[in-house]
């Protein structure tokens, strides 16, 4: 049963202060918690993002208080921290003679680059994959739901990331100075408009499919301490499909590339019952039966892997904080080799429900979350398994 009763809290009430109205607004009421509109008397509070940057640090919590994220989840949940992190802990762990840790973490996410900054590095592997007719994605730093996504296969579809390097802009000053000042003003008007920052991925171009369709996986992981790191994850999840058949024909069509609800939901294929959405165990057991089982088991282990390894990229770089949890929404694809990628890490994966099994899935998901937790102290602190959370590390 979701949600399931429980007797009364054995030491107090237990007070939420809630930012949105959604699934978590409902478990926290199922489970008998007081709603309170106190600033700051309350026991745990499921904020937005945006409350941790403006408030937090003027605040002073009492120790048993509890917020929904650490003060700067970016590093894992922006898209370009993210790489750069995984990136530096992959140095990090090669100049400590590490090789295998070093391995793990390179293989957690598809070759990076940013751009604007490193335009010169990306044309230069550009160059050296073009002979393989690897196809790219670019993806903006700040956007989600499948924003300003697009693929290409040739420079000059990006051109507006370009920089001019300072070295040809002194060999302009000197060849030509009038039309070097020309240039100059013309490119202070530009300013204002410089490109947005994106990320420049290798597109995965061979993706396992399911009935000729792309899928990816959003998992939930929730991390209660980053210091010591405390990780567990949860057993449900979900496949997300694109309603499109899967082919590399047309890079320019979104519904055949990107599985974002956001983006498919506009499909004219769109089915409203099951929103695109298939859960995780189905798709497990579906994998077994088609795969050979020992490589599908791999597969989930390798999945663990770099939720694993891209927790303990950020785990001296995230602010640990004893107020603090965080229930992250990790996408991963899936290539046709049946190896896993990780593709970004959401700090607010949407609570919205979009069909009654999304909505059963994501309050038992909630309320367990709020176990874990244990505002209510029921737990003995020696549990490997909580609700449909496992403790990963």
């Amino acid at each position: 049963r979701v949600g399931a009763q429980r007797d009364a809290p054995p030491w107090r009430e237990v007070t939420f202060r809630c930012s949105f109205h959604n699934t978590i607004y409902d478990v926290l009421k199922s489970r008998g918690y007081k709603e309170t509109d106190a600033e700051l008397d309350w026991d745990v509070f499921w904020c937005d993002k945006e409350w941790i940057h403006e408030v937090f640090d003027h605040i002073h919590l009492q120790p048993h208080q509890k917020v929904n994220h650490f003060r700067n989840h970016y590093e894992l949940t922006r898209k370009d921290l993210m790489v750069k992190n995984i990136k530096r802990a992959q140095r990090q762990a090669q100049r400590d003679g590490l090789v295998e840790d070093a391995r793990r973490f390179s293989a957690c996410t598809p070759l990076t680059f940013f751009l604007p900054t490193e335009y010169a590095m990306f044309v230069e592997e550009f160059k050296k994959q073009q002979a393989n007719g690897a196809i790219w994605i670019m993806k903006p730093i700040g956007s989600a739901q499948g924003k300003g996504i697009f693929l290409f296969d040739k420079l000059g579809q990006i051109s507006n990331w370009r920089q001019r390097p300072a070295w040809l802009q002194r060999d302009e000053e000197q060849k030509n100075p009038r039309a070097a000042a020309r240039a100059k003003a013309d490119e202070e008007e530009e300013e204002r408009k410089d490109p947005e920052p994106y990320v420049v991925q290798r597109y995965l171009s061979d993706p396992l499919l399911i009935g000729g369709k792309k899928f990816d996986l959003r998992l939930y992981v929730l991390v209660t301490s980053y210091a010591p790191l405390v990780v567990y994850m949860y057993r449900s999840g979900f496949a997300r499909f694109s309603h499109s058949r899967f082919s590399m024909d047309s890079i320019s069509d979104p519904m055949v590339h990107l599985t974002n609800v956001a983006v498919q939901k506009h499909s004219e294929h769109y089915d409203e019952k099951r929103g695109g959405k298939w859960d995780l165990h189905s798709m497990k057991m579906y994998l077994l039966a088609r795969e050979d089982p020992e490589k599908v088991n791999l597969l989930f282990r390798e999945i663990q892997d770099v939720i694993i390894y891209s927790l303990l990229s950020v785990q001296k770089v995230i602010i640990q904080d004893k107020h603090c949890f965080e229930l992250y929404g990790y996408d991963i694809m899936i290539s046709a080799d049946l190896k896993p990628w990780l593709i970004e890490v959401n700090a607010s994966p949407s609570l919205t429900a979009n069909t009654a099994d999304d909505y059963a899935m994501k309050f038992a998901l909630l309320d367990d979350t709020l176990t874990v937790l244990d505002l209510e102290r029921y737990l003995s602190g020696s549990e490997s398994q909580i609700g449909g959370f496992d403790l990963l590390y």
